[in-house]
Formats: structure tokens, C-alpha cells, sequence
């Protein structure tokens, strides 16, 4: 019989820490142990594979004692053992007491073996012992059965206050590893700040102006390269865009900036409703909020108002209720967030709660409406996507395919979608669909963001393998393999041009954000890089197109939000704040940008040109 190996053993602690909702455990037992690396396929092995193995080892050692017992004859009644006998005693010590049994017995039956007269005897006494006996035995066994009480509710109470604990520490974990990776943003923050000190001060030696930033297109080296590998000179290379230290772009006056305080932990999301001047909000400190912004200028406006959306009652700062995500619907009249709790919560534009979708089993890290507005799609950290019908308040459909953490998600009509995890894998899923429509298979890495082109044709994905690449639902494999990036891609973004959009005439164009400090603009059709946006100095998080295609803003680690015009290849505003920035968003005109920031804040910047 073969050993049981330790990868094996692994992976069956993996799968019942996973069954039986110990996510944080079973992801840090995967990481460590690399379970994803293992030749295991999880398919082949059954629900409650730990169990069951142990419960046949357990019953293995049962009919061990019995059958090695050489006091035992083959006719005798099997005997059986308590489970925390078999857990806590081995084989010899279990024979041990199969022995001391027979040896009762044995007693039991020379009792019974006595001559009929002692029995005469001894009968009265006996029976007045025996009652007495009885009497006694009634007395115990009440005892006992209090007793049993007693342990029973006590046994409760433990294990009420066993899951309070585990609960407790899953929170605890959860903040721990949210922590540290703030601690690691912001040492990377203060290490560039000194960098950046230093260039101000050499920017203020040489009196250089606020004038437009040049862009040194770095062509000669690259063709030479070219002419070397590929023997041509002609063929156009794409654009290496970067900063040279002697201009700087335009940057955006505090009179057009409007900073929003009052939340009081980082800021990871903002949305601008698709039909009126409101931005929401969603932060760690468990709380979304709805700021009505002023449709003209921001000079004159003094004060700006928000709704406060309340995911946890009173005043207690439960991590577990951190907003992570929030979209509007097509209508721009419910607001939907998400956040660590694992539940789904929609609200008016009036900041009123109308419903609290509860189906997942953890985080919540992607939330977006269908285009008509009757469904709601979420991704978690459960594994899981789930489509919630929003009229009826209850979920319409769960999806189990991924054996990872599901990223994101991103619908591609009314009724089929698309789902990323850690798993590597990105599933096609259609509603009333059990199995996946189509699997995408090819990254090396976690993929963090899937996102439809405007016709639902093309899905682009991206990864921690530092590539980005483009499906046909046609087909397989990825017709367009993005390799241009030197580090983990965090996101991307499909230009709002091409057909399907309000500009029709524009060529569609693929934007994509990397921690390698770059954005980088690809051509849909062709596959290949049109130029590399070198302006950040740190990872970048987000990307936002504005509505008429022609600017694309960008916000980093750095603290800094650029606004690139596409059609001049250059940064023509900028604007630095005082913590890293997690999403920027336009507005449906295009003449506000928001940002949401690690320092707790949101800031909306006046766009003019």
C-alpha cells in the first residue's frame, strides 16, 4: 500500500478548511504549502475527503484491537470503542481494555456459577442489597444525567465562544494583512518623497516654468534595435513617452480643486452617477457616501454636502464591514456597494437602504449592474460570483466554477458575463447555465481585471504574469498577447471609441496600468503597443478614458493624478495630493475628475482646456 504523501495531506487539510469556511486559513495554507503548484486535481477528490479518511482510520484501528486480540474467539460480538478511546490510545492499550472486559465478564459469569445453596442463601440479602443497590444507581443516575446537562450546556457555551473567537481572529487576520500592505504603500510613498524632494529643489534652482511637459519620443535606439533583430529601418516603432526635467505640464490651480473630507479611514472607490452631479464614495471606515458636486465651477463653491450610507450600526469601526466596491446603475438612481462582510447593499439616491443581498461567505472585491438594471452581478473572495435578481430582492444564480478568490467581474450583455480569480482562469457564464459557456486559459498569474470592449465582441484581461491580452469569444486561445509590461498589471481600461460608442469615428484603443510605474496604449486590432505613458513614478492603480475619448487620466502610488492628451501624446494637467490614489472617474460631461485617496480624502478637479 502506498504512503500518504505530504502534499497529499496538505491539500486534504486545504479542501476541509475551505468546506468549512476557514478562508483566510485556507488561503494562507495554500500560499505557503503551494497548493496551487500541486499535481492534485481537486476534481477528483470528494467533498468531506478528510472526514471520511479520518473516520476509516479511526475504524481500521476499531477492527485492529479486535481482530489482533488473542483472547478474542472468531464467534464472539465485536467490540466496540468510544472515538476519543481509538484518537488517544494505540493499539496495545486498546487490546488492554478489550482483556479487562472479558475479564469482567469472566467474573460476572463465576458469580453466576455459584452453588444453588450460597444463591439461597445469600437471596434475601442480596435482594435487599440489590434494591438498596438500585436505589442507589437511580441516585447516580440522575446525577448523571444533570451532569450531562451541565457538560452539554457547557459544551455550548464553548463552542459559541470558540466561534466568536475564530470569527474575531478571521477579522483580526483580515485587518493584520490589510495593514501591511498599507504600511509597505506608504514606506514605498516616503522613500519617493524624499526623491521627489530633491528634484524640487534642483526644478526651483533652475527656474524652470509651469509650461507643458516635452516628450522625448526615444526612437533612434529602438529602431536600430529594430534594424538588428528584424534587418528593416522603416517599419514605425511604438512611442516611448516620458518627462524630460526641463518643463513641467500644467498643473491644476487649488482654485479648481475641491478636497472632500470626512471619511476616516482610506478611500477605495468612487463612481459618478451616470445622470446627475453625484459622486459616491466607499472606505475602510465601513461607511459609502453620496456628494451632491455643483454642476459649474468649483471657485464658488464653498461647502459640499454628503449623504453618509452607514454599513455598521452605531459607531463601531467594524473592519469587517469596509466598503470595497460601488457602482451605479444605468439610471443613476440606486447606488449598489460592497464590502468585507460579504453582502451586497442597495441604496437610493436620498441615502436610503432598500436592500441588503446576502448570499456570500466572504469579501466582496467586484459589484456591477447589467445594462438594463434588473440584475446585479457580484464577485467574492468565497470563490463565488453570484447574480442577484433586484427586484425580487433575492439571488437569481451562484457560480462555482473558480477554485480561487474571484477579482472581478464584467458583464457583457443583460443576461452572460465574465469572471477572473487567483485561479488563473477567466469563465464565460450565461444565467440559467450550469457549467461555463467558455473558460479562458493562458495567464501564468492572478487576474485582477477582466473588462468588455463596448460591443462585447473582445474581453481584455490582465495579470499579475505582467501581461494583458485579448479574447474572441470565437475562439480559445487570446488573439492579442500584450507583453510590454515589466510588472504585475493592475489594471485596464477600453477607450470609449470604435463602434458601439458616441465616437464612432475614433479607433478603439486599449489602456493598461502596471506596477512597473507606466501606462501603456495598445491598438485593439493589431496588437501591438502604440506608446508607453512614462510620466508616474511609483505603481500605477487606475485608469479612466474621459467621455470623448481624447484624454485618458491616470493615478498612482506616487500621489499624483496625470491627464494625458491622446492626440498630442503629452501630460497637459497635473495635480498631487497627499496619499496614494486608488480609482480616478470622470464625469459624464468630462469637465470634473475625482480621485479617491489613501489619506481618507476624495478630491474633484475643474477639467478645462
Amino acid at each position: 500500500m502506498s504512503s500518504l504523501t505530504s502534499v497529499e495531506m496538505n491539500f486534504l487539510v486545504f479542501r476541509y478548511l475551505q468546506e468549512s469556511g476557514f478562508t483566510h486559513a485556507a488561503f494562507t495554507l495554500g500560499y505557503e504549502a503551494g497548493i496551487n503548484k500541486s499535481n492534485i486535481d481537486g476534481n477528483m477528490v470528494p467533498p468531506g475527503a478528510l472526514v471520511k479518511f479520518v473516520q476509516k482510520g479511526l475504524q481500521y484501528m476499531e477492527m485492529e484491537a479486535n481482530l489482533t486480540n488473542g483472547e478474542m474467539e472468531t464467534e464472539e460480538d465485536f467490540s466496540f470503542f468510544q472515538p476519543l478511546d481509538l484518537i488517544s490510545k494505540d493499539v496495545k492499550e486498546l487490546q488492554e481494555m478489550l482483556r479487562e472486559r472479558k475479564r469482567k465478564e469472566r467474573d460476572k459469569e463465576k458469580e453466576k456459577d455459584k452453588s444453588k445453596e450460597e444463591v439461597e442463601v445469600e437471596r434475601s440479602r442480596l435482594k435487599e442489597k440489590d434494591r438498596h443497590e438500585k436505589l442507589k444507581e437511580r441516585e447516580k443516575e440522575r446525577e448523571r444525567e444533570k451532569m450531562e446537562r451541565d457538560k452539554e450546556r457547557e459544551r455550548e457555551k464553548m463552542e459559541r465562544e470558540k466561534e466568536r473567537e475564530r470569527e474575531k481572529m478571521e477579522r483580526e487576520t483580515f485587518e493584520r494583512e490589510r495593514e501591511r500592505m498599507k504600511l509597505e504603500r506608504e514606506r514605498d510613498i516616503d522613500r519617493e518623497r524624499e526623491r521627489e524632494k530633491i528634484e524640487r529643489e534642483k526644478t526651483h534652482e533652475k527656474q524652470l516654468g509651469d509650461g507643458d511637459r516635452d516628450m522625448v519620443i526615444d526612437q533612434s535606439d529602438k529602431a536600430n534595435a529594430g534594424d538588428e533583430d528584424h534587418g528593416r529601418s522603416s517599419a514605425a516603432e511604438p512611442m516611448d513617452i516620458t518627462m524630460t526635467p526641463t518643463s513641467l505640464p500644467c498643473h491644476i490651480p487649488n482654485s479648481d480643486v475641491k478636497i472632500l473630507e470626512g471619511h476616516t479611514s482610506e478611500v477605495c472607490a468612487c463612481a459618478w452617477s451616470p445622470s446627475a452631479s453625484l459622486l459616491a464614495s466607499g472606505s475602510g471606515d465601513t461607511t459609502a457616501r453620496i456628494w451632491n458636486i455643483p454642476e459649474g465651477s468649483l471657485k464658488s463653491c464653498r461647502s459640499i454636502n454628503a449623504l453618509i450610507l452607514k454599513h455598521a450600526k452605531g459607531k463601531s469601526n467594524e473592519k469587517s464591514k469596509d466598503v470595497t466596491t460601488l457602482d451605479w446603475n444605468g439610471e443613476g438612481t440606486l447606488l449598489a456597494t460592497g464590502s468585507c462582510d460579504g453582502q451586497a447593499r442597495i441604496w437610493t439616491t436620498n441615502g436610503d437602504l432598500i436592500s441588503t443581498l446576502s448570499k456570500h461567505k466572504g469579501p466582496i472585491f467586484s459589484l456591477k449592474w447589467n445594462k438594463k438594471g434588473d440584475y446585479l452581478l457580484t464577485g467574492s473572495v468565497d470563490r463565488t460570483a453570484v447574480v442577484w435578481d433586484v427586484k425580487a430582492e433575492e439571488w437569481k444564480q451562484q457560480f462555482e466554477f473558480h477554485t480561487g478568490p474571484t477579482l472581478d467581474v464584467d458583464w457583457r450583455n443583460n443576461v452572460s458575463f465574465a469572471t477572473s480569480s487567483t485561479d488563473t482562469f477567466i469563465y464565460l457564464c450565461k444565467i440559467g447555465e450550469t457549467r461555463p459557456v467558455k473558460v479562458f486559459a493562458g495567464h501564468q498569474g492572478e487576474v485582477n481585471c477582466v473588462k468588455w470592449d463596448p460591443t462585447g465582441t473582445l474581453l481584455a484581461s490582465c495579470s499579475d504574469d505582467s501581461t494583458a491580452k485579448i479574447w474572441n469569444t470565437k475562439q480559445h486561445t487570446f488573439v492579442h498577447d500584450l507583453r510590454d509590461h515589466t510588472k504585475e498589471i493592475y489594471t485596464i481600461r477600453w477607450s470609449p471609441t470604435g463602434t458601439g460608442t458616441n465616437n464612432p469615428n475614433k479607433p478603439l484603443t486599449l489602456a493598461s496600468a502596471s506596477f512597473d510605474s507606466t501606462v501603456k496604449l495598445w491598438d485593439a486590432e493589431l496588437g501591438k503597443m502604440i506608446c508607453s505613458l512614462n510620466g508616474h513614478r511609483d505603481a500605477v492603480y487606475s485608469l479612466a478614458f474621459s467621455p470623448n475619448g481624447e484624454y485618458i487620466a491616470s493615478g498612482s502610488v506616487d500621489k499624483s493624478i496625470h491627464i494625458w492628451s491622446l492626440k498630442e501624446g503629452k501630460i497637459v494637467k497635473t495635480y498631487t495630493g497627499e496619499g496614494g490614489i486608488f480609482e480616478v472617474c470622470w464625469n459624464k460631461e468630462g469637465n470634473k475628475l475625482a480621485a479617491c485617496f489613501a489619506d481618507n480624502s476624495v478630491c474633484v478637479l475643474d477639467f478645462r482646456m
